[in-house]
């Protein structure tokens, strides 16, 4: 095979700009899934993907395309959209030469646009610029194209418009591709060298890598090396993704696919390292840069039984997305868990989500939280990561939080409404940039906890869909903050505790009852809900008891015999109120994350 016979590309852009429909148009013009298989959104493989209609994991694809009399074979690579699962652009980035950055022409260019276009000049990646949805009534179109083609200084007639709803110009685009992204490197007889970008476990198989075959070449039986872990197997298969895993005799440079490593235990291989010949050692390809989390929560399993499956999903899940970290942690009103830390409040919901669906886990979920900084009495400076280890108001000499500078591209129109938003959040203006006459970005300076509280939604929610948002994190600034506490039946729910301004403790904290009141179900006795800051209670809310008509079954009789029952059921809910407790389903404690 000549090297001008593969390219390497991935698709790159706001969420919902079509990427998942184009994935679609590609394997169906390059016949690699037959039609009576064909299916919407092919490349996204879990049913949570389909059901919140975005990518979370990106998907890599070899697909066969015949162009001016060649065979050339296609390595896409589709990623995510959202902020929360940046991380995963920039490892599919590492893996090819090519990127088409996607723009809607309904939107124009979004925040994250700009984000992952940044990520893909980083790597030196060849640009294909793209505006897909022309056939929306509302497309924009000839406006799109004059900000792209600002933004990447180019000539307005080098973007491809498309439709991949339709199928518009997609073929063009393949055809784009092939001219344009630059052919790999495909040095064979040097040493073997892999990057590992994803991976995934297999009872069978060990852990599964999926590698880009940087020089060599490698064939199923032959022994291997971890770099970065020092670790040795023997492989038992290797081979391409079409999209699923197609066992092949061998793979070779410049190609992107799978090595089933025969490694068992999970934490030995790592996403970042490189994969070698045990024979003829090689030095490691540069890897990727740790992300950093942003919000952090505490997960528990409901029956402390299942902490070892827990672990064991943790471990499974931090395989196949790196981003997630997680360490053990022990409170006495929960039990052993486990301290995890997420990109973003998406992210914690995706991890919650999977491990109750792939593991079947009931879970105590903590309300989500940054990292804050405490200097102490004794000036020694403390990083928090959940509100459990926040120390007494009397040790605390001084507490910050850490500050993001946000993007927000908006129409015009909506400025003031997003504005309002951002007022209340207590951040501050720094400025704007004109994108177009119709469009700009506004740029404040906020604390993170704003972005974590559904700020996305709200933004979404204030500009009917068309503004977008990115940030990125500036450092930590002083902050007045107190711990709130919530009390359910008189009893202190640790997983609702919660870090917030003083100045602001009022009003969270009726917030937070008034949002369990709505979800959680009735009990046979009236509960009280409490929060509470430095032991005084500041919000109150009441769920009814549950009403259970214990007179049904009489049909006559005297009044008394209604009124002895009517009694004994009084005197059986007051005596509930004192001793009974309360048990609350994991879905309240998803719900109250959600909010």
């Amino acid at each position: 095979m000549e090297k001008k016979q593969i390219r390497n590309f991935c698709i790159i852009s706001h969420i919902d700009a079509g990427k998942s429909t184009l994935a679609d148009r590609f394997l169906e013009l390059t016949k690699t899934i037959p039609s009576q298989k064909m299916r919407s959104q092919f490349l996204d493989m879990m049913d949570l993907e389909r059901e919140k209609g975005i990518t979370i994991k990106m998907q890599p694809v070899r697909m066969g395309f015949e162009f001016s009399g060649f065979k050339y074979i296609l390595n896409l690579v589709d990623t995510p959209g959202h902020v929360d699962f940046s991380y995963e652009v920039s490892r599919s980035l590492a893996a090819v030469e090519g990127a088409v950055l996607l723009v809607d022409a309904s939107k124009g260019i979004q925040a994250q646009t700009l984000a992952n276009l940044d990520l893909a000049k980083e790597q030196n990646l060849i640009i294909i610029p793209v505006i897909n949805k022309i056939d929306l009534p509302q497309a924009k179109i000839e406006e799109t194209i004059k900000e792209l083609a600002d933004l990447l200084k180019i000539d307005k007639d080098g973007i491809i418009k498309i439709s991949a709803k339709k199928g518009t110009n997609v073929q063009q685009l393949l055809e784009v591709i092939i001219k344009n992204v630059p052919s790999p490197e495909r040095n064979i007889e040097k040493p073997f060298r892999a990057l590992i970008f994803d991976s995934k476990y297999d009872s069978y198989k060990g852990v599964i890598a999926y590698v880009r075959v940087m020089d060599g070449e490698i064939k199923k039986g032959e022994k291997i090396k971890l770099l970065a872990t020092k670790t040795g197997g023997e492989i038992r298969e290797v081979g391409f993704f079409t999209p699923e895993l197609s066992s092949q005799n061998k793979i070779s440079a410049g190609e992107i696919g799978y090595i089933a490593t025969g490694v068992k235990e999970i934490g030995k291989v790592r996403v970042g390292d490189t994969i070698t010949s045990q024979k003829i050692g090689a030095s490691p390809w540069r890897g990727y840069k740790e992300p950093k989390p942003m919000v952090f929560a505490s997960l528990y399993p409901e029956n402390p039984d299942d902490f070892d499956l827990l672990k064991e999903a943790l471990l499974k899940l931090k395989l196949n997305d790196p981003s997630l970290t997680f360490e053990l942690e022990t409170k006495e009103a929960l039990g052993r868990g486990f301290s995890c830390g997420f990109l973003g409040t998406l992210h914690t919901e995706i991890i919650s989500e999977r491990l109750s669906r792939e593991f079947g886990l009931n879970l105590i979920i903590s309300t989500p939280s940054v990292v804050y900084k405490v200097i102490d009495s004794k000036n020694k400076e403390v990083l928090i990561y959940s509100a459990t280890d926040w120390p007494e108001s009397s040790q605390i000499k001084e507490s910050k939080e850490p500050w993001v500078s946000l993007e927000i591209i908006t129409p015009v129109k909506y400025m003031g409404g997003i504005l309002e938003i951002l007022k209340n959040l207590g951040g501050s203006y720094t400025g704007t940039k004109n994108i177009s006459s119709e469009r700009i970005i506004l740029i404040y300076e906020i604390p993170l906890r704003g972005i974590i509280t559904n700020l996305y939604d709200q933004i979404k929610g204030a500009s009917q869909g068309y503004a977008s948002m990115n940030y990125k994190v500036l450092g930590f600034r002083k902050e007045s903050l107190v711990k709130m506490e919530i009390l359910i039946a008189g009893e202190k729910k640790e997983a609702f505790s919660k870090i917030v301004p003083k100045n602001r403790a009022y009003q969270e904290g009726k917030k937070l009852v008034k949002k369990l009141k709505e979800t959680l179900p009735p009990q046979q006795f009236s509960v009280a809900l409490q929060a509470i800051v430095g032991g005084k209670i500041i919000a109150r809310e009441t769920v009814k008891a549950r009403r259970k008509d214990v007179t049904a079954s009489l049909y006559g009789g005297d009044y008394t015999r209604k009124r002895k029952l009517l009694e004994k059921q009084k005197k059986g809910k007051k005596k509930l109120k004192k001793t009974g407790k309360v048990r609350i389903p994991p879905k309240v404690f998803l719900e109250i994350f959600r909010s």
